[in-house]
């Protein structure tokens, strides 16, 4: 730490959930005050947009209270691990309300609120954070003296708006980098979808029937086997994106709950997976000879050899011309998820054997070239991520120059 630093709890620097008298002796009732849900916090975004605006006397009582200027965290999961961070202002009346899972940081003086935005930024503040969650799954929330006693390092108000400053500007050019990486990714994603859709282009021509018709269904539907830490390797809709199957989450069930669960029928190489599950409708091809089971809200596509190559029977799954076929015939996504008997009527078009070929080889090269393009996107916007967390070390370090 640079000499003149010192280190101070943050209870000692901030009001940690400011008083709601302060607003009560400031309004009147019908007097307008700004809004803010958890939704409109951003993730590590200092500022954020007010959206909202409501009566004082509609919001004094069920909702946090903090002002222009304060620092607000969300405490609880997965909030506050995602960086739902910001400082108000802006607001209506100077005066704001939201959610009851912010932690209102409210400077006595003695820390610029930026700098403190930028101290609770550290990957490390949210990873510690993390460790000391309680409560049930699902809910659990940072406890109030992990913010008491956090300590921060604390140089003069001068040292700090120079932090802020650099930091400031140095983060504005990352963000614009950010967002020229994430154009591009989002290019990669369109032109692939672009491309695939070529594909299935001239397929009015093609012959034509229900795809129940063409290809086996094997649907899993009832309760899932209860999972066993070792056994058959089972995939879930989560496993399931567009085009290929996610390594994680890794779960299994054991080997006799499979033998009765895989009656129906047991997915081989090249069945083809489609998620039932809302708002899901992915599509992926089984790629191994390892036995798999399939939990429910998963349907495996079996092709028949010598009519339907089944990688075309992807691709035409995934074209947007049968993406939009499946919407309109009410299997799209839904509150409760997608009907394998409305997806049999849905009509799938298919050339000769060796056009099918043709068209898969296509789509596959598309894909392969896309997902390079989308990895080394991913990889800048790695780099990015750690140069932000670089930049954050060496400024509450003392070595930002």
């Amino acid at each position: 730490m640079s000499d003149g630093w010192k280190t101070a709890l943050l209870s000692e620097l901030c009001d940690l959930k400011p008083p709601k008298g302060l607003a009560r002796s400031m309004l009147e009732d019908d007097d307008n005050v700004s809004f803010v849900p958890m939704s409109d916090l951003g993730e590590l975004e200092k500022r954020f947009e007010v959206k909202e605006v409501r009566r004082f006397k509609d919001v004094v009582n069920g909702y946090t209270y903090f002002g222009d200027g304060d620092v607000l965290c969300a405490k609880i999961t997965p909030c506050f691990e995602n960086g739902k961070l910001g400082v108000a202002t802006g607001l209506a009346n100077g005066v704001g309300f939201g959610s009851s899972e912010f932690v209102v940081m409210r400077s006595k003086g003695d820390l610029i609120p930026d700098y403190l935005f930028y101290y609770l930024s550290r990957d490390e503040f949210r990873k510690t954070g993390e460790r000391v969650m309680s409560g049930a799954v699902g809910h659990k929330r940072v406890p109030r003296d992990f913010f008491e006693d956090l300590e921060v390092p604390l140089p003069p108000l001068d040292e700090q708006k120079r932090i802020v400053a650099k930091l400031d500007q140095a983060f504005a050019a990352l963000n614009r980098a950010r967002a020229n990486a994430e154009a591009n990714q989002a290019d990669a994603d369109s032109l692939q979808v672009s491309m695939v859709e070529n594909q299935f282009a001239d397929r009015e021509n093609w012959s034509k029937e229900p795809l129940g018709a063409r290809v086996r269904f094997i649907d899993y539907r009832g309760r899932t086997p209860e999972k066993a830490e070792s056994g058959v390797l089972l995939l879930t809709a989560k496993n399931v994106r567009m085009g290929y199957i996610r390594a994680e989450p890794r779960e299994f069930i054991a080997e006799e709950a499979y033998a009765s669960w895989m009656t129906r029928g047991i997915p081989r190489r090249g069945d083809v997976l489609f998620t039932t599950e809302a708002p899901l409708a992915n599509v992926a091809q089984v790629e191994t000879d390892e036995p798999i089971a399939l939990a429910q809200r998963l349907i495996a596509m079996q092709s028949p050899a010598g009519k339907i190559d089944s990688r075309f029977l992807k691709w035409s799954l995934m074209s947007p011309q049968m993406q939009s076929d499946i919407k309109q015939k009410g299997t799209g996504a839904t509150v409760t998820g997608i009907k394998a008997q409305l997806l049999k009527v849905v009509p799938l078009y298919t050339p000769n054997l060796r056009r099918q070929q043709q068209i898969a080889d296509a789509c596959e090269s598309a894909f392969l070239a896309c997902a390079m393009l989308r990895n080394k996107i991913e990889m800048k916007l790695a780099d990015m991520a750690a140069l932000r967390q670089s930049l954050l070390q060496a400024a509450f370090s003392g070595q930002l120059s």
